[in-house]
């Protein structure tokens, strides 16, 4: 089969490779779309090491093979694969808390990922899709399932005020999660206008976009309050710094970008604030549910929105082509899909 590498920076090849063998308890899954993450980009432009294997982890696939063990899960069922493998057994596992598990390992950084015809995933972290969720709208699970996690480890409460900086995939998801947990206004900090389109169509009440998009945020936050804020920049950015400046006196910060460097951040500010700040990684099943159970229900309420942020699509032929365009925000990209 054909499975993509990251050879260099800027530098996505296709090799030829056996198709993975299934084993007990686990499934080999056509994979039907793999969405292109920031993540993947941090490695594609040099910022972080690539991976050693097939990348990619916002997969929506369809069942090939099932392993020994595996009964409720049949060949073409379609299903979107919450990219972690975990040991089951630990504290954190059992209690829901499996994203903390030590030995956990992440689909396209540890083990092949999505960006090949096949790849193999443990039937315990297939989701199936459901009705009014096709393929391409099911490959947006994994991102949402971000979101919603950081805003249940936010606290977002009825009629708060959020904040999400950056409006990436992972910062306009940032938004149905925060206004599903019941937050009364959003407001987003976007730096290119597809993504401040994108931000107005998901229900951001106001936009923050332009050269002068830090002057007009900090006067506007003298008179209302930020309850909660969403972190979503990372890389060299001074978002951390700007986060303990605009939110409230014994408000949130959760922390879900990816820095490349230490971050600057005021500590004086921490304590006289008695600011929370809050680190989120990925997905769990603390709640009454997983939280890609809830992503998949938010998906089926407004699939039209949703869609409208998959911008460009590529075959797994032109994922060259596509980890490029999704490099260059100038393009008008905001999700990019491949499909193998």
């Amino acid at each position: 089969m054909q499975s993509a590498l990251c050879t260099g920076s800027r530098t996505i090849e296709l090799r030829d490779v056996a198709r993975p063998i299934v084993s007990e308890g686990n499934v080999v899954v056509r994979v039907r779309r793999c969405g292109i993450c920031g993540s993947d980009l941090h490695f594609f432009q040099g910022g972080f090491p690539p991976p050693a294997v097939c990348p990619g982890h916002e997969i929506s696939a369809e069942v090939a093979e099932v392993g020994h063990g595996v009964t409720d899960l049949h060949e073409g069922d379609l299903v979107v694969v919450e990219p972690i493998v975990v040991c089951r057994e630990c504290g954190f596992c059992r209690t829901g808390n499996y994203q903390l598990c030590r030995q956990m390992r992440v689909l396209g950084n540890a083990l092949d990922g999505g960006f090949a015809e096949y790849t193999l995933a443990p039937a315990y972290a297939l989701f199936a899709l459901p009705r009014g969720v096709d393929v391409e709208l099911g490959s947006l699970a994994e991102p949402l399932a971000v979101s919603v996690h950081a805003a249940r480890l936010g606290g977002i409460r009825m009629g708060d005020r959020v904040l999400v900086q950056g409006a990436g995939t992972i910062g306009l998801t940032a938004i149905t999660a925060a206004r599903a947990a019941g937050a009364g206004e959003v407001w987003v900090t976007a730096r290119h206008p597809q993504q401040a389109a994108a931000a107005r169509r998901l229900g951001a009440t106001h936009v923050f976009t332009g050269s002068n998009a830090d002057a007009e945020l900090s006067a506007a936050t003298d008179s209302a309050a930020i309850d909660v804020v969403i972190e979503t920049v990372g890389g060299a950015a001074d978002t951390l710094n700007e986060a303990t400046q605009l939110v409230r006196r014994g408000g949130t910060i959760v922390i879900l970008g990816i820095f490349s460097s230490v971050p600057m951040i005021n500590p004086l500010l921490l304590v006289l604030k008695e600011i929370r700040l809050i680190g989120s990684i990925v997905y769990g099943r603390t709640a009454a549910r997983a939280d890609f159970d809830i992503a998949l229900d938010l998906l089926v309420r407004d699939p039209v929105t949703f869609r409208s942020l998959i911008t460009h699509r590529f075959g797994l032929a032109d994922i060259q082509q596509g980890f490029v365009t999704a490099a260059d925000k100038t393009s008008g990209a905001i999700k990019v899909s491949i499909e193998p």
